[in-house]
């Protein structure tokens, strides 16, 4: 478990006997691995309520405690934020993981640990804890993979929360980038925190900030949860998506809190089984499956649901975007119960996204895009156009459903956009929609006598 600790205000009512007779049937369902970041957390407004954990679990692991605890600084950590403890944190995490026994990596709070690209192998046995920051200069990486700050992999049954924080310090990353200045070559920055071919994870109460680029990134990961986060960055700040999900089943995001110069969460290649609640979603990009399909590559995302989100300020909406010339599917997505305000794009599948310096060739392959569901979507649009659904001439869009949409325009009436897309509406849906009807959906999805079609 990675947990970043914080003090508890107020004591637990709860007896220690109670707690026992609680909490002992489920003590042999723990799991071995844990990873605790113990710091003193800033809490920030309006978060508290969020990351606030009922005083019964919070009396839960106090009461829980490890075989063996190891403190980064018996490995000679300084944590002042100037001497570089990455050996410290390298020399202890292997020692947790050659114990046999449940065992904590132990980063005190109310310090500053300065951390260089580090890889926390697995299977291990281990449970890590800390305020960690990465170096300022870019040149540390020279050498070494550009892509990697902290990353995890082969690690099962590994939890990560507690209230700390994890900083990037992404201001000379970003000032390199080609988006900031078109004369700079584009290049790979590291993605701050990594967890790679995990299973049976836990991230929990956690401050990521100004992350290099993408700040928190799970890749063929297996049964992951993730709750009550704080990842902000600049709005200017390039390529800095909050979380990013790749070729990873079962996961689950929830109760979080992200302020982005890119996607707020995005969900890519190869993935399923992915839900997402509870999310407040701005500045940034908006909620994203994609993009994919880039460089002809085969892509798959399928059984999606994002339920509730709040979404203040954004470049787009819940959206789907892929570039000519892929191959593969985007099917069972499912957007409901999402609050926009000053959104532009609400509402968008893009099948012709192009994020290049070079306008993109047409091409004929594309990502299939079928049975996606946009359900109780309401608020206020940036963009006089709310809707827009702008599918391959080769594979057009199908099965596209749209309930109980209310989206608003201030400069005036909102207005709706399709190409090649087909599917049906029913309940109230404003802008009207604009997509060719599709009525063996109708006939299997809704009730005929409630759907609507318009042709496009």
């Amino acid at each position: 478990m990675i947990r970043f600790c914080r003090n508890l205000a107020n004591p637990s009512p709860y007896s220690p006997l109670i707690l026992l007779l609680l909490l002992v049937p489920l003590l042999l369902l723990l799991p071995l691995p844990f990873l605790l970041l113990c710091s003193n957390f800033n809490v920030v407004e309006n978060f508290e309520s969020l990351t606030q954990l009922p005083l019964i679990f919070q009396s839960f692991e106090k009461w829980i405690s490890p075989n063996w605890v190891v403190s980064i600084d018996d490995y000679g950590a300084k944590g002042n934020g100037v001497n570089d403890d990455t050996k410290a944190f390298m020399d202890a995490w292997e020692a947790v993981c050659s114990c046999s026994s449940r065992s904590v990596l132990e980063i005190p709070a109310g310090k500053i640990y300065l951390v260089g690209p580090i890889d926390f192998g697995g299977p291990c046995q281990s449970k890590v804890s800390g305020t960690v920051v990465a170096p300022k200069n870019p040149e540390i990486w020279d050498g070494l993979n550009p892509r990697k700050w902290l990353y995890f992999h082969g690690v099962d049954h590994l939890t990560v929360g507690g209230g700390g924080n994890i900083n990037g310090m992404g201001e000379k990353w970003w000032a390199r980038s080609c988006k900031i200045n078109t004369t700079n070559p584009c290049r790979h920055a590291p993605t701050a925190v990594t967890f790679h071919r995990c299973s049976n994870l836990k991230v929990r109460k956690l401050m990521i900030l100004n992350s290099q680029q993408v700040h928190i990134a799970f890749t063929n990961c297996y049964k992951v949860k993730v709750s009550h986060l704080k990842i902000i960055a600049p709005v200017d700040s390039p390529n800095t998506d909050a979380i990013h999900i790749s070729a990873s089943k079962r996961v689950e995001v929830r109760d979080s809190i992200i302020e982005t110069g890119d996607d707020c969460i995005s969900i890519v290649s190869n993935t399923s089984a992915v839900r997402i609640k509870n999310i407040a979603c701005g500045p940034g990009h908006g909620i994203s499956i994609g993009s994919l399909g880039k460089h002809h590559s085969c892509d798959e995302v399928q059984d999606v649901l994002v339920d509730g989100a709040f979404l203040s300020n954004t470049e787009n909406g819940v959206r789907i975007k892929t570039w000519q010339g892929g191959s593969g599917f985007v099917r069972d997505i499912d957007f409901r119960n999402v609050w926009m305000n000053n959104v532009s794009n609400p509402i968008i599948i893009d099948q012709y996204y192009c994020d290049s310096q070079i306008p993109c060739p047409n091409q004929t392959l594309s990502v299939k895009v079928e049975r996606v569901s946009f359900r109780g979507i309401s608020g206020t649009s940036a963009t006089e156009e709310a809707i827009f659904l702008a599918c391959s001439d080769s594979f057009p869009c199908e099965k596209i459903l749209l309930n109980n949409i209310q989206l608003f325009y201030v400069g005036g009436n909102t207005s709706s956009y399709c190409w090649k897309a087909s599917g049906t509406s029913f309940g109230p849906v404003y802008p009207h929609p604009c997509f060719s009807c599709d009525e063996h959906f109708i006939k299997y999805k809704v009730l005929s006598s409630t759907a609507h079609c318009s042709i496009s």
